[in-house]
């Protein structure tokens, strides 16, 4: 949802910056996935903490594309290697709440981390085989950008339970919301 009305409105007011970045968007990718594998590890030990990685991690993200787009960048390699690293990230959170939520007894929200989990999981693999059978899919209410703010806000406020139920719903209400936009792409008389 974010992506599809903001997509690339930083790259304009950001390119002069990052251009300076002597780096690949490559090792971008690659030091903003290493930041969310620590926040994953710190998560269960200090959740605030946890969600500031996960911000900061999130930053880099987002500057790898900007990076690669405003610099000329952009290869099929390094979009490939983004969506595998970020669903490993995604995998490392939503895995590192539920251990966070059952060392404290709350085996239903680390049901619910891992629920979401595998919504979030399927969002990504319904994108990726919408465009390997020809079609784009870029539908949905609840895509990592929203994930990631959702996330960050629920650890730092502490307020994950309420938050996970939302992600919960809203990541499989997307996965409905792509079956059905490829359905109907795709049966167009």
């Amino acid at each position: 949802m974010l992506s599809a009305k903001f997509g690339h409105f930083l790259d304009t007011p950001l390119g002069p910056i990052v251009k300076r970045i002597p780096f690949s968007p490559n090792t971008i990718t690659i030091t903003g996935f290493l930041v969310t594998t620590v926040a994953a590890l710190v998560i269960p030990h200090n959740i605030r903490l946890g969600g500031i990685l996960i911000l900061i991690g999130g930053i880099f993200d987002m500057l790898d594309g900007i990076i690669a787009r405003t610099g000329g960048k952009t290869t099929k390699f390094g979009a490939f290697l983004d969506s595998v690293l970020d669903r490993y990230s995604d995998a490392f959170l939503f895995l590192s709440i539920a251990w966070y939520l059952a060392e404290r007894g709350d085996h239903t929200g680390a049901f619910i981390s891992l629920g979401t989990l595998i919504g979030a999981f399927l969002i990504s693999y319904a994108r990726a085989r919408s465009e390997g059978l020809g079609e784009s899919c870029h539908t949905g209410i609840m895509e990592r950008p929203e994930r990631i703010i959702l996330l960050v806000f629920a650890a730092i406020t502490g307020w994950i339970i309420p938050v996970l139920w939302i992600m919960l719903v809203l990541t499989h209400v997307t996965v409905v919301q792509r079956i059905y936009h490829v359905w109907r792409v795709m049966n167009r008389p």
